[in-house]
């Protein structure tokens, strides 16, 4: 349907309808070739699967089925035999030839996966594709672990991974009360800065961050906007919250010396948390143990 929509859009210039008509045909071509490999093998047991999604990679290493996996996406870095894998590259900007090359015969992958066109053979292929939710909490969690263990069927192991995972989500929040008494910083969180992108509402960051007992100033908004000095003056952020660069920053001295950042609290106090990006923002198996140590790293414990 989407490219039928893309089509009729540009037909009436014919330099991109003969560029439409080309993704069409490619997209074809790779049904073709593909999709015929698969259609029999979609009710069977999994042999060759890609993970696209680094909760998704971590609930099949944790459901014990890591040496099914034959590729993942690039953000899939835990555990450490992640490296070993094959990478597809990042889950947003996916190539359909790429991924279909390496054969697999299920792709288990975060709703997010992109870009529109590369679903689209993905979902014609005949390679079976299970989408999995983004969604941010200890119910979400637990769906994502339900859904990859009965494709898989683990349900074994998925009951006894649930009950490892609400076990420890339910202490975390214990944790969580008990070293925020009700205290309630502000944390804002950024992607870079160079835009000064903060999350808002419905996001993974926004969820994070009220886990571990925080207040996101930002959550006026849903998405990720890029903020003014203004929006920051109003929001007086007692923390900045950022993902590791890989490099051993970003640091408190590159963050700010920002200007929109400079008269907030957060820079008075020198303020700033650096954690790594999936095991913050993944929403997998760890995230309790990473909700811990955000709430500690906020209130001295």
């Amino acid at each position: 349907m989407r490219n039928r929509h893309l089509y009729t859009k540009v037909e009436n210039n014919p330099g991109k309808r003969r560029f439409s008509v080309k993704i069409l045909l490619r997209n074809a071509l790779f049904i073709l070739l593909f999709g015929f490999c698969y259609s029999a093998q979609a009710q069977g047991t999994a042999q060759r699967i890609i993970t696209l999604g680094p909760d998704v990679t971590e609930i099949v290493y944790a459901l014990g089925s890591s040496d099914k996996i034959v590729a993942l996406d690039r953000s899939s870095k835990y555990p450490a035999d992640t490296a070993n894998k094959t990478n597809v590259g990042y889950r947003r900007s996916l190539s359909a030839e790429g991924v279909l090359a390496l054969h697999p015969d299920l792709i288990i992958a975060s709703e997010d996966i992109g870009p529109p066109e590369v679903v689209d053979v993905l979902n014609q292929s005949g390679v079976p594709v299970l989408y999995i939710p983004a969604i941010n909490s200890r119910e979400g969690l637990i769906t994502k672990v339900s859904l990859i263990a009965e494709r898989l069927n683990l349900q074994a192991q998925g009951e006894a991974l649930t009950k490892q995972i609400v076990a420890d989500f339910d202490a975390a929040m214990v944790h969580v009360r008990k070293v925020s008494e009700g205290r309630g910083k502000k944390v804002v969180f950024f992607h870079g800065l160079t835009k000064l992108s903060g999350a808002g509402s419905d996001t993974a960051a926004d969820a994070f961050i009220r886990h571990a007992g925080g207040v996101n100033p930002l959550s006026v908004y849903k998405g990720y906007k890029a903020v003014s000095e203004e929006w920051l003056l109003e929001a007086e952020p007692d923390v900045v919250l950022m993902l590791s660069d890989g490099a051993g920053g970003p640091k408190p001295e590159d963050v700010f010396s920002v200007k929109a950042l400079q008269t907030t609290p957060a820079a008075k106090s020198k303020s700033l948390i650096v954690l790594d990006g999936p095991y913050m923002l993944g929403f997998g198996p760890r995230t309790a143990e990473a909700v811990r140590i955000l709430a500690d790293a906020l209130y001295g414990q």
